[in-house]
């Protein structure tokens, strides 16, 4: 299993020219490894692109996604990645959707497919990331 960042799945379905090919092959790669995870917050991320739920649980419906809830554990875990941001100069006031997805991924042992490492990097050391 992996966990797809949003922005994986944004690049492909906008066509993105920068990152398209890369993350279509990443796409490809991870479902042919297995199915690939995505949790509420990426859904509610990807729902941006999309005009109605019916169309995003039709991307989404397909046999080779697996949605799993965020475990509480990683909710904690998100909590104390986001406070070592703030206190390391962070101005968001609440945690960011790239701190649950990064302490989901931390928890279940899990990779992130992502092009935005920046804050996984930073904050989730320990979680392998398929960046370009």
């Amino acid at each position: 299993m992996i966990l797809v960042d949003t922005n994986v799945h944004l690049d492909v379905l906008s066509d993105d020219p920068k990152w398209a090919d890369w993350s279509a092959r990443q796409l490809a790669r991870a479902r042919s490894a297995g199915p690939l995870v995505i949790n509420a917050v990426i859904y509610a991320e990807l729902a941006c692109a999309y005009e109605t739920q019916a169309e995003l649980d039709t991307y989404v419906a397909s046999d080779s996604f697996d949605r799993q809830d965020v475990p509480w554990e990683a909710a904690f875990v998100a909590s104390r990645a986001f406070l070592r941001y703030r206190r390391s100069g962070g101005t968001r006031s609440a945690p960011l959707p790239d701190f649950f997805i990064g302490a989901h991924a931390e928890i279940m042992g899990w990779p992130i497919a992502t092009a935005d490492e920046g804050r996984f990097r930073t904050y989730f050391p320990s979680v392998v990331l398929k960046t370009p």
